[in-house]
């Protein structure tokens, strides 16, 4: 009986190891048809300061915020980037991630060494609008998910982002930069079409700039 016991127990912490494996890898996510919308950041640059609504209509759940979204964010914006809340707190952008079911394509994109990576994401970043402080802060966050892989299949999404997360700013920007990118690390080299990049925005007014990305599995 002392054996059983002791096998059953056995096979309970493998199996508890198996699912721990299964949740922290992602795959239950891509299962249930879920992954994260992972650390989008909104900067907001207005000519002079100005009090800014922002809304995110977004088709999933918010998972974290901060500052806290509270029906949206209210902040003071000052023309260097600065948000200041109605306590006073001072912040540089307003993040938010989420879960979502949003398919996307990654039919086409590029195909990048992990070594690489850096220095593809400091040259198409500034190409899509960024400045080098936000390319900074996307490579940062980015960088240490990405630089061991082989390879990375990297796509930069449009229409099927900003469908699924709508930005809803007041008073209305005069410029709106948002660059989103979903991913797949890879163990070899792919061939896939390389889309051409869209003109680089110029900044004019006051602009809103929105960075994230998402890791997808293999």
């Amino acid at each position: 009986m002392k054996k059983i016991i002791i096998l059953l127990f056995t096979l309970f912490l493998l199996l508890a190891a198996a699912v721990a494996a299964f949740l922290y890898s992602g795959a239950a996510e891509e299962l249930l048809g879920e992954t994260y919308d992972a650390k989008p950041v909104i900067y907001l640059y207005p000519t002079e300061t100005t009090s800014v609504c922002v809304k995110v209509d977004y088709d999933g759940e918010m998972t974290c915020t901060y500052p806290e979204y509270r029906d949206g964010w209210t902040v003071t914006a000052s023309s260097d980037g600065t948000l200041t809340d109605a306590s006073g707190r001072e912040y540089y952008a307003l993040f938010w991630e989420g879960i979502s079911d949003t398919a996307y394509d990654m039919t086409s994109g590029f195909c990048v060494a992990g070594e690489n990576t850096a220095a593809f994401l400091e040259e198409t970043l500034s190409a899509l609008g960024l400045s080098d402080r936000e390319t900074n802060e996307f490579i940062m966050y980015w960088l240490p998910k990405m630089q061991d892989n082989a390879y990375n299949l990297i796509t930069f999404q449009a229409e099927s982002y900003t469908d699924t997360a709508r930005l809803n700013v007041t008073p209305a920007p005069d410029t709106v930069i948002r660059v989103f990118m979903v991913w797949q690390g890879l163990d070899a080299a792919l061939s896939v079409t390389e889309p051409v990049l869209p003109e680089t925005p110029v900044r004019n007014g006051f602009t809103v700039v929105e960075w994230g990305g998402r890791e997808v599995g293999g």
